[in-house]
């Protein structure tokens, strides 16, 4: 029988773009499968939330891997996973693929964010160096046991050091043996249309709505060359919805819902983001002070 990676890899040669949607446990896995999806994708910030946390970084390698897991236990077709950034250095990075391939993953994406990372969508990120960050690539795809299990290279940097930077940080790390680059959060129709001419090998799109990128419908993605377009909100929104008006129905008070489109950070505000950015704020103060 084939493998996840093997299944995956078929789809993607079938051509034409393949929509992924986000999944975060295996409830919305299977619904995202009995909808018709050929592939689940396990948000990181899904994942995060469904331990009761913004997603800024705070889960752990196996926190992520075992909750993968779950996901890729629960349906048939193949799971792409979010690893963040590898969890550490190429050691780690080693163990990550290892960890995720092992729980049936037919797929991960690793980041060049400084550890801990923040959603692709908010302000204050920083990255690695492109050395860094093909290093870790470079690790990924040697670590790897299966040769199917795909490696998908992203990178944050085009919201830090800009287009030119983020586009060579890409085919970087294509040459080191990367399957496919994400490259995060373009800010303008220009700059999506220009990703996959730009970049030397497939390329994922990440959809956030309310996020930095402009919404890009499936059929115009397919058409500027994505082959891959992931929704991560795609359940977590309208859960957060759903569940405020029929709690406040419950409650006997009128449906209020707070998250109707603000976006993730607005979003991540319900999972603690104030408080994480409160001792964030603490903690850079102090380091000012002592330095």
């Amino acid at each position: 029988m084939a493998t996840a990676a093997h299944r995956l890899r078929a789809l993607l040669a079938d051509g034409g773009l393949i929509q992924a949607p986000g999944a975060y446990d295996g409830i919305t896995a299977r619904l995202i499968e009995q909808a018709g999806f050929p592939v689940v994708y396990m948000t990181g910030a899904g994942a995060s939330a469904a331990h009761g946390y913004p997603d800024y970084g705070l889960l752990t390698l196996t926190e992520m891997a075992d909750n993968a897991g779950r996901v890729a236990r629960a349906v048939s077709v193949p799971v792409i996973s979010d690893a963040d950034t590898g969890y550490g250095n190429e050691l780690n990075v080693t163990r990550t693929v290892r960890e995720f391939e092992g729980r049936g993953v037919a797929a991960i994406h690793i980041e060049d964010q400084v550890a801990p990372k923040r959603c692709g969508h908010l302000a204050g990120k920083e990255v690695v160096s492109q050395a860094e960050f093909v290093s870790k690539i470079r690790a990924a795809v040697a670590a790897r046991r299966d040769p199917d299990f795909m490696i998908i290279a992203r990178t944050d940097a085009n919201a830090v050091t800009g287009f030119e930077d983020a586009v060579a940080r890409a085919n970087a790390a294509l040459e080191a043996g990367a399957d496919m680059i994400f490259l995060e959060a373009p800010l303008t129709l220009e700059e999506v249309a220009a990703v996959p001419r730009r970049v030397k090998g497939p390329c994922l799109l990440n959809v956030v709505p309310g996020g930095v990128t402009p919404r890009v419908e499936p059929k115009d993605a397919g058409a500027m060359g994505f082959r891959l377009a992931i929704y991560p909100g795609a359940c977590l929104g309208p859960v957060i919805v759903t569940l405020d008006v029929a709690l406040a129905k419950l409650k006997g008070g009128p449906a209020a819902p707070t998250v109707t489109g603000g976006g993730p950070a607005e979003a991540f505000r319900r999972f603690g983001a104030d408080e994480w950015d409160a001792l964030r704020r603490r903690y850079d103060a102090q380091q000012a002070a002592e330095g």
